[in-house]
């Protein structure tokens, strides 16, 4: 039956993609909850419809949340949002014994927590009986002759109000679908309105539409049945909602603009350079035509003149620090006991309460990259670099006297004894790429795929870590690639401290110390443990951890201990050095405050996609469909790397923006300074593809030889 309609909505043989789209379309619509045995997909009403097709299930999240025989055992992608199928199918049976009060079918898995009540019900059912189930706590669930109502002591609104969200006129006497602010006695809602509100607006925006105010406001909606889901709000998720603000004032607003190109012309490094107030960063001025003598020298409109000389504090305007994280209470979040019923987040969520402090909602690092980028200036430095010796030579330029971070970088290559003092033009974005792996590979980290700080005593003397940090800030924000070698432990103690984070045996990368640790946390017996305690007796003696064994369980702090002294203490100083080093243009205080953002290109290692921005046709698109497929024996990283220097994609985006030109030529050309890729016009796709692998596939070979022969001598 399904097959007939599937084929008369499209027509059979009209394609088979469309139909079986159509057909897995209406069959998904037909599936039905579990638990009210409804098929309705109505997320306001009875939250998100999940299907898993592998156990053939299908549920509600209301319903599934609401019922009162099941707890949330597994972790949030375990299961059903946390609800282990082996208990969703338990409760199922358990609700086929119960029938519904409303309905009569069986099947009801609610039921009225008052005390003697034994009506049990859908979920569907208790909404059109107007029961009210609460989102919060135990999630109770209340009949209609026992939920809670909201009391008014007298009622003086003889006329109709209106709801404050819909506008609509209401009269102003509570009941199910009518709710009175708790904080306002004038604000009256629609139920449903309020409900949708919610749902937009999220734990951390929804509040009284008339104080704002939001916990007295949302502790009486939960009350009231209100579900509030603890996620952003809508607007705060859409990409690119604010990308308006990102945008710089550029136009001479004084009253006389001595510029002849006008008020719009703007020359970097010039007299016609534009310089915006400090305070509102609303207006601003030619350097000439205020008399500035650099861009450098603070300058305010009129308007934020007259405000801070009016306001009697004749003190110049302090600079915007970035937001540091040291005041938010972490334990409190740590030790907050929670329900068994936990309400759905969004993925890798944070504490409500931790959020709230620190005021940081969950953000785009691209975004907070372009934020940070705003301190770089239009004033160049330029660099210059032996690839021969890429480690040294970033030394050196970053240790200039005259080098600021802020300013913008220009590469020139150069050759190390080159009696001519020849240079040529070098991608930023290849410089720091192969920074970043020099850094990964160095001597100051250790580890295989997630790296620790190192303990290098001579690295430390020269204060190496503090550099380290310091390019790892600049790579950031001048638009280098994202480390991605970051372990979890190292990650953690930038962000929550040494003292707040537990490492784990991974994290060892000496050998005998993982052999020691290895060896007491397989000990069975207590006299297994005291001989191995015996045997490592100077290493324990040496490092503090030494300790009176009274029973097995014991093993299990001094495994702690050594950890904690290997990976975290012994490298305190290389530490505290390269977090100093991380300060370098507020990279760290923007990594406290949004750790979620910045944990995925600090600790991950970043996959690679299509190049962004790349509309392609013909021979290349099927060029990238065989590289992305494997079909080829050269990789998308190959592709980035012939054609900007950089292996991956950077986490502020790519500057200037990747380019593909088409040129009457036999072979491509990558140009790394403009980010652009020239491939060649053929005949045939087989032309088109041995020319690409052996041109991308042989210069990256070339260069890799090159690189060791000037290493070598």
């Amino acid at each position: 039956a399904l097959c007939t309609l599937a084929g008369k909505s499209v027509g059979i043989g009209d394609g088979v993609k469309v139909e079986l789209t159509v057909l897995y379309l209406f069959t998904f619509s037909l599936l039905a909850c579990v638990f009210c045995r409804k098929n309705d997909d109505c997320p306001n009403k009875y939250g998100e419809k999940k299907t898993k097709e592998k156990w053939n299930l299908t549920v509600h999240y209301y319903c599934l949340l609401m019922s009162s025989g099941i707890w949330q055992r597994g972790k949030e992608e375990e299961g059903v949002y946390g609800f282990l199928i082996e208990d969703i199918r338990k409760e199922v049976n358990r609700a086929s014994k119960l029938k519904c009060c409303v309905c009569k079918k069986n099947g009801a898995s609610i039921g009225c927590v008052a005390p003697r009540c034994k009506r049990s019900y859908h979920f569907p059912c208790g909404l059109q009986r107007e029961c009210i189930f609460q989102f919060t706590g135990n999630f109770a669930s209340f009949c209609w002759n026992h939920r809670p109502v909201q009391i008014i002591t007298s009622n003086n609104y003889r006329e109709s109000l209106p709801c404050t969200i819909c506008l609509e006129f209401i009269e102003p006497i509570p009941s199910y679908n009518i709710l009175r602010s708790p904080c306002c006695k004038n604000a009256w809602f629609h139920r449903d309105c309020l409900q949708v509100q919610a749902i937009n607006a999220g734990v951390f925006f929804f509040r009284c539409t008339i104080c704002s105010n939001s916990d007295i406001f949302q502790k009486e909606m939960l009350r009231m049945g209100i579900h509030i889901p603890e996620k952003d709000a809508s607007w705060e998720l859409e990409e690119n909602a604010y990308q308006e603000l990102l945008q710089h004032h550029e136009r001479c607003d004084v009253r006389r603009c001595r510029c002849k190109e006008g008020r719009d012309y703007n020359a970097p490094d010039s007299k016609w350079e534009i310089k915006r107030c400090q305070c509102c960063g609303s207006s601003g001025t030619h350097l000439a035509c205020s008399s500035l003598r650099s861009w450098e020298q603070n300058w305010e409109c009129l308007e934020c003149r007259g405000i801070i000389y009016n306001s009697g504090e004749f003190q110049k305007a302090k600079k915007h620090v970035l937001p540091n994280s040291n005041n938010v209470g972490i334990t409190d979040c740590l030790l907050e006991e929670s329900s068994p019923k936990l309400p759905r987040q969004s993925p890798g969520s944070q504490s409500k309460d931790l959020l709230r402090q620190g005021s940081k909602f969950r953000r785009n690092v691209s975004t907070l990259l372009i934020e940070l980028g705003f301190q770089i200036k239009k004033k160049t430095k330029r660099l210059y670099i032996n690839k021969a010796n890429i480690w040294t030579s970033a030394l050196d330029a970053f240790r200039n006297r005259n080098f600021n971070p802020s300013y913008a970088i220009e590469v020139a290559y150069v050759i190390e004894n080159d009696n001519f003092g020849s240079e040529h033009p070098g991608s930023k974005q290849e410089f720091l790429s192969l920074l970043m792996q020099h850094l990964e590979n160095s001597s100051l980290f250790e580890g295989s795929l997630s790296k620790n700080l190192s303990l290098n005593s001579q690295a430390l003397k020269e204060n190496l870590y503090y550099e380290a940090g310091k390019m790892l800030a600049i790579s950031l924000v001048h638009g280098g690639p994202s480390p991605g070698f970051f372990s979890k432990t190292l990650f953690n103690c930038l962000v929550y401290g040494p003292e707040n984070t537990q490492p784990i045996l991974d994290d060892v990368s000496d050998f005998d110390v993982a052999q020691i640790i290895i060896r007491i946390n397989t000990a069975t017996t207590i006299a297994d443990l005291k001989s191995v305690i015996n045997e490592c007796y100077n290493y324990l003696e040496l490092i503090g951890c030494l300790r009176l064994i009274t029973t097995l369980s014991d093993k299990y702090m001094l495994i702690k201990d050594i950890l904690v002294y290997h990976v975290i203490q012994r490298v305190q100083a290389p530490f505290e050095s390269f977090k100093q080093g991380l300060k370098t243009l507020g990279v760290l205080e923007k990594i406290q405050a949004y750790p979620e953002a910045f944990c995925s290109i600090l600790c991950h290692k970043p996959e690679i996609h299509t190049l962004p921005d790349v509309k392609a046709l013909g021979f290349w698109n099927s060029y990238l469909q065989a590289v992305e497929d494997g079909k080829s024996t050269t990789t998308m990283e190959d592709i980035l790397i012939f054609a900007t220097g950089c292996s991956s994609i950077p986490p502020a985006g790519f500057k200037p923006t990747p380019s593909i030109e088409c040129l009457h030529v036999d072979f491509p050309v990558g140009n790394k300074c403009n980010n652009c890729l020239a491939i060649p016009v053929t005949n045939t796709y087989k032309e088109f593809q041995e020319n690409m692998d052996f041109t991308i596939r042989n210069t990256l070979k070339l260069e890799k030889e090159e690189s060791s022969h000037y290493i070598g001598h």
